[in-house]
């Protein structure tokens, strides 16, 4: 799988987000701006929680476009058999007779993307897996606690 290609799929994705949320933090500021956000009586708080919410998505924002800058630049890895995992590692783990598709990105956590016939996920290293898959290795076990449960995972692909 060309890896590079992947990544640049995941920064279309995040350029889509950042377009729409975009357009929710221009339209949020506005409201909180607008005269029919002024306080009425002392418990009026429909400005300030407007406010509070432009902030909120302005740095929202500002972490997006820190993501797309580190996809864009990153160094993409091709891993071997016997290479440990890092960043940029595309990895499957089995676990219940089931293999799940992440790629290993030190930002951006949690998006999905279908991709050459895959549901792939990013993870981070402040993940659990993410945490636990870091210095890995092909055909290496390990568990993970999830919601109280305890979860066995086994590497069976590493790219």
């Amino acid at each position: 799988m060309d890896k590079r290609k992947l990544v640049d799929a995941f920064v279309v994705q995040f350029k889509n987000d950042l377009n729409i949320l975009n357009q929710a933090a221009v339209s949020t500021y506005q409201g909180a701006i607008h005269s029919d956000s002024k306080a009425e009586d002392q418990y009026d708080t429909r400005g300030l929680e407007a406010s509070y919410l432009a902030g909120a998505q302005a740095k929202r924002v500002i972490e997006l476009e820190e993501i797309i800058k580190t996809y864009q630049y990153i160094d993409i890895r091709d891993f071997g058999p016997e290479d440990k995992i890092s960043a940029t590692a595309l990895v499957g783990l089995q676990s219940d007779n089931k293999v799940s598709y992440f790629l290993l990105m030190p930002k951006g956590g949690g998006l999905y993307l279908h991709y050459e016939e895959k549901n792939i996920q990013i993870l981070t290293p402040q993940s659990p897996i993410g945490e636990m898959l870091l210095g890995k290795k092909l055909h290496e076990e390990f568990e993970v606690l999830i919601q109280s449960k305890v979860r066995d995972y086994e590497v069976v692909s590493v790219e």
